[in-house]
């Protein structure tokens, strides 16, 4: 006997659930960015060299690489909502933490507790897949996806602003109510989904996948102070291939793994990520390239010579691009699914940052790049959930969109470090400052139009999809006539039909009593409806599977609770007997 059990039954999402689950995402982003403003300081502000306060930016980077694929795990198997308030609650607590010192180690706690709230962008887009229906899905997935790069553009003028007239620690006192509101929000207005994972947590592979990642991150992030050449960076370098590839090895053969890598290595899912971590090299280039661009003073003849709040408001028009290409996005990829609206934003990418070379000298035009760069990184963001949910089964979708997650997070680190190299080696030495060059400027975007060229080189290799309406529209036809020969069988009340290769029980309810006129659909693993049926009279049901591989079995009835079930069909020729409890539970024939 198989059961599958929700800790409360699955609620219809509210108008308010997607733009709630957005804000979290955002406030989330803000942790990335809220100390940039203050970078430069805060050698002095905790009373420590400049080697040992970049640990400060650092910790919360690996925290949340670690946290994401992590979180996104542990939310299919006990709840993805349940998980994203835990993951917002440690941010809360971490920000308290770094408003109440002034010392470096407690600082970095605190920030290594902020980055553990990363995980709370896929199990957002989790959440949402689990909960709306079709037609909203595009738009809601593209916002949640695009938080990321909103939460950091819009943190950068905000930030600056409250650095600069209140005291520094404002900004974790600032980002802990945030963290408080969306906790709250949360409670109020979000479902629980009744979706889970079979299996258990795989703690091991979560070892082995946090010893990795930190091993391959910490090099790349302090590789310019320790040197790309030195046997600490190096062997750091080779202990993340060693312990990744046997970590590996270990999740092949673990049968409930953290990583499900067979999955990962499909050619749609393998492509999707490494083309993330292209996108997110293009994102973070022109974050760390505009603002000292804006700063420099005018003096260096190519500085615009910004104040610190104005130099915030001229890159934020990169988040509020992302927000509010969402929409857009929704259209095109209906139209002409999500891998086209992948290669379009990244094309624009690319002409933002070829543009870009030469709108360098007022600070109008670091506006005009930031918004047409912002509208590629929207449009590219929003793809990346959509590609990663249509190769995946809906109880991995936690997992896998943290996993992309992750590679986002591993191009702007390594986005990060490239830059920084190449503005350090190119800068000039101003009374024993370094001051980056325009040389430096113009060569950082031309790497960021060569991770494009790759990103779109990947994106051609992905199959191409027929676009959602289509699919939608005929998973609604066959609905209907699933549905019109379900009601001649009730008619007559005998078993709606029968399922030579399928699924066929009865739906009953929590007292074991047939339940009657039950819609029953049949999900694939591509999120799709492969299938819709009412229960007879005797609560009988069958639905045929178009092949074998896994699917959710939803059901609901007037006056019972919704059911969501995860079983997979062996492809034979003959029925799968699965009985259906309402509400919550479900047990095997």
């Amino acid at each position: 006997m198989s059961h599958t059990t929700t800790d409360e039954p699955a609620l219809k999402a509210s108008g308010t659930t997607v733009p709630v689950l957005a804000f979290a995402g955002i406030v989330v982003a803000v942790m990335q960015t809220l100390l940039v403003p203050v970078i430069k300081d805060l050698p002095k502000l905790l009373d420590t060299t400049p080697g040992k306060a970049t640990w400060v930016l650092t910790s919360t980077l690996l925290s949340g690489a670690v946290a994401t694929p992590i979180m996104g795990r542990l939310g299919d198997l006990f709840g993805k909502r349940r998980m994203l308030i835990a993951s917002l609650s440690v941010m809360v607590v971490g920000a308290l933490v770094s408003a109440f010192t002034d010392a470096l180690l407690p600082m970095i706690v605190g920030r290594t507790l902020q980055g553990f709230a990363m995980g709370a962008i896929p199990l957002g887009i989790g959440l949402m897949r689990d909960m709306l229906p079709r037609e909203r899905l595009g738009s809601a997935m593209a916002l949640m996806s695009s938080s990321i790069g909103v939460g950091g553009g819009l943190a950068l003028p905000a930030a600056a602003l409250v650095a600069q007239h209140t005291d520094w620690h404002a900004l974790f006192y600032g980002a802990a109510g945030l963290g408080v509101l969306a906790i709250a929000l949360t409670l109020l207005v979000v479902p629980e989904s009744p979706l889970r994972a079979k299996g258990s947590f795989d703690l091991p592979g979560a070892l082995g996948l946090a010893a990795g990642l930190v091993l391959f991150l910490l090099p790349i992030t302090k590789g310019s102070d320790w040197g790309w050449s030195s046997p600490t960076t190096l062997g750091l370098f080779a202990a993340a291939v060693v312990v990744l590839l046997l970590w590996g090895l270990m999740e092949l053969r673990v049968k409930a793994p953290l990583v499900d890598l067979r999955t990962t290595a499909r050619r749609e899912v393998l492509l999707t990520n490494l083309a993330s971590i292209m996108v997110g090299v293009s994102f973070y280039v022109i974050s760390l390239v505009l603002p000292q661009l804006l700063q420099l003073p005018s003096e260096t003849g190519y500085g615009l010579g910004q104040s610190m709040v104005v130099a915030g408001l001229c890159v934020a028009p990169l988040g509020l691009t992302m927000m509010f290409t969402a929409p857009v996005y929704a259209r095109l990829s209906a139209r002409y699914g999500p891998r086209t609206t992948l290669i379009l934003g990244l094309v624009i990418i690319g002409i933002g940052y070829a543009g870009g070379l030469g709108l360098m000298s007022a600070a109008w035009q670091t506006v005009v790049t930031s918004v047409l760069i912002g509208a590629g990184i929207g449009l590219a963001y929003s793809s990346l959930p959509a590609l990663i949910i249509g190769a995946v089964p809906a109880s991995e979708t936690g997992a896998a969109n943290g996993l992309n997650t992750l590679m986002r997070s591993i191009g702007t680190s390594v986005s990060s470090a490239v830059i920084g190299m190449v503005l350090a080696s190119s800068a000039n030495d101003v009374g024993g400052v370094a001051v980056p060059t325009m040389q430096g400027f113009r060569v950082s975007f031309l790497i960021a139009t060569a991770a494009v060229a790759v990103g779109l080189a990947l994106a051609f290799f992905l199959p191409r999809r027929r676009p959602a309406t289509t699919t939608q529209l005929r998973a609604s036809s066959e609905e209907d006539a699933n549905l019109a020969r379900a009601e001649q069988a009730l008619a007559g009340e005998s078993p709606a039909g029968e399922a030579p290769r399928g699924f066929r029980g009865r739906v009953l309810a929590a007292d074991g009593a047939p339940v009657a006129r039950a819609k029953v659909t049949l999900i694939d693993r591509h999120g799709r409806q492969a299938g819709a049926t009412l229960s007879a009279g005797d609560g009988s049901y069958a639905l045929a599977v178009p092949a074998e591989g896994p699917y959710v079995l939803a059901a609901r009835a007037a006056g019972h609770g919704p059911l969501a079930h995860s079983a997979t069909h062996p492809g034979v020729d003959r029925p799968v007997d699965l009985d259906l409890a309402l509400p919550g539970e479900t047990v095997s024939a």
